[in-house]
């Protein structure tokens, strides 16, 4: 039997034993959506987590949803009222960005790799584009000049560290992302002598992390590189963006962030910094933080079987929607999310299982030797921590399979 991640809190189970989401029955949801699979987010939940948030943080902080973690329309519609701005990575994103009704002066677009048409696009509508380069710099001025429209530059720093303990390091060291800190001053020059309207930095160290100190240190040392970097240039960036790195309990052993102590250590930190920050506003960009906890896949077993003594549940569901779960997704070992039987939620196990998906290809697995109470065919398999990475990082066309319905409730 091999352990399965922590289910978040937040869920519990109706008096004959099923799971509920947003009040809702898990049957009756995926009743309602016409089919399984399903990927249920909770509203109340994200609103409670932007809370949350709000409450640890310095009073002058903002928040910005990093969207890449989930793009479900209604979920940005709602986000959009809770948060103060959007980051974006593609001309994709930047279209559904500002259909959900975020302003585009609060929308900022990160990425390598920017085309031209996505730089012409951001400078039309107002967004703010994050300069991964020197070289999309001087796109970005030229295609500017063309419009005859003055854009909206920041700079993207690739830092001389990295976040400890991160599951993806974005800084420190040779990186495709952002211009390396030792030539960020002298393109911030050349971009104000151009005459651009530069927005500040964005300085993303490194993402799911859990610990609370390494977090601190890290926003640290970014407040102190934007604080020498604006020395260099002359000038005060109007925003710091001092990226995410706060991450969520996936698997057996893992523990939620202290943001709590995260927040004092941004206070203290802010209370200290260059005073050519002084005029800065300083936001912080997450994602996975927001919405991760707040979905569950639900998953119908189509079949049960047993081979060589090992029982498989083999569910209509699979990695087409939820690769990271099958550990395909950045984790060298896989590991057990958090999943459960949804009638029995809350039950004992009795038996270990694996559950699999449909797919024609041993990796298609979502649970490994878990132990759960009994399930059969009909009944619905929940796997939790899926409000983040789920369906848009997955390959939904793989054999054909297609994409998993989606609600916010």
């Amino acid at each position: 039997m091999k352990p399965h991640g922590p289910i978040p809190p937040g869920y519990s189970a109706d008096s004959d034993g099923m799971l509920t989401i947003g009040g809702d029955r898990a049957d009756a949801l995926a009743d309602f959506a016409g089919d399984t699979p399903l990927f249920v987010y909770d509203s109340a939940m994200i609103a409670a987590r932007v809370a949350e948030w709000r409450a640890a943080m310095p009073t002058d902080m903002q928040l910005h949803y990093a969207m890449k973690a989930n793009p479900y329309a209604p979920l940005l519609a709602f986000m959009a009222a809770l948060v103060d701005g959007f980051d974006v990575a593609s001309g994709g994103e930047l279209r559904a960005a500002l259909a959900s009704g975020m302003a585009a002066a609060d929308v900022s677009f990160a990425g390598p790799g920017k085309r031209d048409r996505e730089l012409e696009a951001a400078i039309t509508a107002g967004a703010t584009i994050n300069l991964e380069s020197r070289g999309e710099a001087e796109r970005a001025l030229s295609i500017a000049s063309h419009l005859g429209l003055t854009p909206r530059l920041a700079v993207r720093v690739n830092p001389d560290f990295d976040l400890k303990g991160s599951g993806m390091k974005m800084g420190g060291g040779a990186k495709p992302f952002g211009v390396d800190a030792a030539d960020a001053a002298a393109l911030v020059r050349d971009v104000l002598d151009a005459g651009a309207d530069w927005r500040g930095f964005h300085i993303f160290a490194g993402s799911q992390a859990l610990d609370a100190s390494a977090i601190a240190e890290t926003q640290r040392q970014t407040v102190a590189l934007a604080g020498r970097l604006a020395e260099e240039v002359g000038a005060t960036p109007p925003l710091v963006n001092l990226g995410g790195g706060m991450g969520v309990p996936y698997f057996p052993g893992d523990m939620p962030v202290d943001v709590i102590a995260v927040g004092e250590a941004l206070a203290e930190t802010l209370a200290a910094r260059d005073r050519a920050l002084t005029d800065s506003r300083f936001a912080m960009e997450l994602g996975r933080w927001l919405v991760a906890e707040t979905g569950v896949y639900l998953t119908r077993i189509v079949d049960r079987k047993v081979s060589h003594g090992e029982t498989f549940l083999v569910t209509d569901g699979g990695l087409h929607h939820q690769l990271a779960a099958s550990g395909n997704f950045g984790t060298v070992i896989r590991r057990n999310y958090p999943i459960a039987v949804a009638r029995a939620f809350g039950r004992d196990p009795i038996e270990t299982v694996s559950v699999v998906g449909c797919l024609c290809t041993p990796l298609d697995r979502l649970g490994d030797q878990v132990a759960l109470p009994r399930a059969d065919v009909g009944d619905l398999i929940a796997l939790f921590q899926a409000g983040a990475y789920g369906a848009s990082a997955s390959p939904a066309s793989f054999l054909g399979q297609g994409a998993a319905r989606e609600t916010l409730v």
